[in-house]
């Protein structure tokens, strides 16, 4: 617990273009000891430096939440540093959890091809519930899929990944008419847009915010499991350009 401590910085909730792009930090992550920021809440940006977690094997189950959101922090900077260690993920593994999962984090994350959640936190076959859908947001069908991932399968982390660059934010700001459903995304999108005032980088980090507060609010299901402190409901915005996620705070309770 101490190594957790000294690797987790507190930082404010603003979000703006250049803490997406960071050259600075050689990790984001979302920080949830309260008591190491001396607030209530989840408080977010953790940097993770350089320590002997990569030698940590992904395949360990955590048995807290906090320790399944470390798994995820160290799982992206090892990702974002080439140094992968790809665990779980070949047949020996795949015929282990065959019969039988027990994800240990559930993401609602965009459906961009560039995105690809278990490779971003170097995580394998059974490790992440991973839901998709084009501006990641908290349809009611991907609420019913996420309280099933952490109320029946016991997923410990609840996490919203937007990226930069989001096509869907994009679309939404811009308000042009589009084809098909298409459209049927911006109602879940537009509260992000109106707060970020013609700021595409705040609005994909606005719209992280607003479904992962959405997800903890709405679902008493999930509600529940907060409370209770079985799970922890998180956010981030992965950078296309660099594989790093920086971490979105959200304010449940």
């Amino acid at each position: 617990m101490s190594e957790i401590l000294r690797n987790i910085t507190c930082s404010g909730s603003g979000s703006s273009s250049g803490s997406l792009r960071s050259t600075r930090r050689t990790l984001l992550g979302q920080s949830m000891l309260t008591a190491a920021c001396g607030v209530a809440g989840f408080t977010s940006l953790a940097v993770a430096d350089d320590d002997d977690s990569n030698s940590q094997s992904a395949s360990k189950a955590p048995e807290t939440p906090e320790e399944a959101m470390k798994l995820l922090i160290d799982g992206n900077r090892r990702f974002a540093e080439g140094k992968t260690i790809s665990s779980n993920r070949d047949m020996s593994r795949v015929r282990e959890v065959a019969n039988g999962q027990k994800p240990f984090a559930a993401f609602l994350g965009c459906a961009d091809s560039r995105v690809p959640i278990e490779i971003v936190f170097d995580q394998g076959f059974g490790d992440l519930f991973v839901t998709r859908i084009a501006g990641n947001v908290a349809s009611s069908e991907n609420i019913g899929s996420l309280e099933f991932g952490t109320k029946i399968l016991g997923a410990k982390v609840l996490y919203v990944l937007g990226h930069t660059s989001c096509g869907a934010v994009s679309a939404t700001m811009k308000g042009d008419e589009v084809p098909g459903q298409i459209s049927g995304l911006f109602q879940h999108i537009r509260p992000a847009v109106k707060a970020a005032n013609g700021d595409l980088d705040r609005a994909i980090s606005e719209n992280v915010r607003n479904q992962a507060i959405l997800l903890a609010e709405a679902s008493p299901t999930i509600s529940k499991l907060i409370q209770r402190k079985e799970l922890i409901v998180a956010g981030g915005v992965y950078d296309l350009s660099t594989g790093l996620v920086t971490a979105v705070d959200v304010a449940v309770s």
